[in-house]
């Protein structure tokens, strides 16, 4: 998950293995709260990156995104949780998958002063299909042919909304697809950890890391804030960031995935109207119809996984 998350993504959906969440039962109505308060703060997480990075390093927005996000989390969980919260039973695991997410937030931060937020914001959603493709590699799962032609399909989305050789095609477009290609690779290491850790752990090591590994070079690219508001939007970014992962995390774990998982495409609506509202930038038919169709086969593969894993559970219990 670079900055949109992923509605399929293995570490959102541990719920009924997770040591923090043994016993729980489903809260459908707080479910859809938090995925309203996650479509409101992961668009303003890229809004207000969008708004620094034509002005700052990339790496400084990174940092603050992390900073803030580790402070916020340390500040809310610690009182709880206290060394707890660091206790990891795969802790390279843990390092090498928030490395990957941070990896992930860097290129998709650096593309985004060239390319509307919703555009960005719909290519970022193509992560799901990659982690399809990439699963019997690295994964050794089998993908039938469903499956298949549902990451064409996604992808095809994808190609109508970048529109490569057209006349006006942003080149900078193709960052995303490198970011959501990294965040694949997260999540396939989440898979490979799922059901182990406490979402408040996991959640505090991607702040830790990132936040480490970009205060390394911080110095020697350091640009001070020129004004109060931009320094105001630093300080949102860890906000925004760390509680609208946070938000997303604990609607997965008090309802069922196939409930909570289409809130996520409501995060493409709010980048489109913050898109409108701060830069004037109207996606074009291209873009909706990019974004529809990366929507569509998103959902009807969460559909059908569920489906299958309903017709596995009855032939157990036959």
């Amino acid at each position: 998950m670079a900055i949109t998350p992923d509605p399929n993504s293995e570490d959102v959906k541990a719920r009924p293995a997770s040591p923090a969440n043994e016993g729980a039962k489903d809260d459908l109505p707080r479910a859809v709260l938090y995925m309203l308060a996650t479509a409101a703060f992961i668009p303003l997480l890229n809004a207000a990156a969008k708004y620094l990075t034509p002005n700052y390093p990339v790496i400084e927005v990174v940092w603050a995104r992390y900073a803030g996000h580790f402070i916020y989390m340390f500040l809310f969980f610690v009182p709880r949780l206290g060394t707890r919260l660091l206790v990891t039973s795969h802790p390279w695991m843990q390092l090498f998958r928030s490395a990957l997410l941070c990896i992930s937030t860097v290129i998709f931060m650096s593309g985004l002063p060239y390319v509307p937020l919703t555009t960005a914001t719909a290519i970022s959603f193509t992560g799901p299909f990659i982690v399809t493709a990439l699963a019997p590699v690295i994964l050794g799962e089998r993908v039938g042919t469903v499956r298949w032609m549902s990451v064409i399909v996604g992808f095809v989305g994808a190609i109508i909304i970048v529109r490569p050789g057209a006349e006006g095609m942003e080149p900078a477009a193709l960052l995303f697809f490198a970011s959501a290609f990294a965040s694949a690779l997260y999540q396939i290491m989440s898979r490979k950890i799922a059901s182990f850790d406490r979402a408040e752990t996991s959640i505090t090591y991607i702040a830790m890391v990132g936040f480490l590994l970009m205060s390394i070079p911080l110095p020697f690219i350091w640009v001070t804030p020129v004004s109060w508001w931009d320094a105001l939007v630093f300080i949102s970014l860890g906000f925004f960031g760390g509680f609208g992962h946070f938000f997303l995390v604990r609607a997965y774990e008090i309802a069922p995935a196939p409930f909570v998982a289409p809130f996520n495409y409501l995060n493409l609506i709010g980048a489109a109207i913050l898109s409108v509202a701060v830069w004037g930038q109207f996606p074009d038919i291209f873009v909706w119809t990019g974004a529809g169709i990366i929507a569509a086969c998103g959902l009807f593969m969460l559909y059908y996984e569920n489906n299958q894993r309903k017709k596995a559970a009855k032939r157990l219990n036959q």
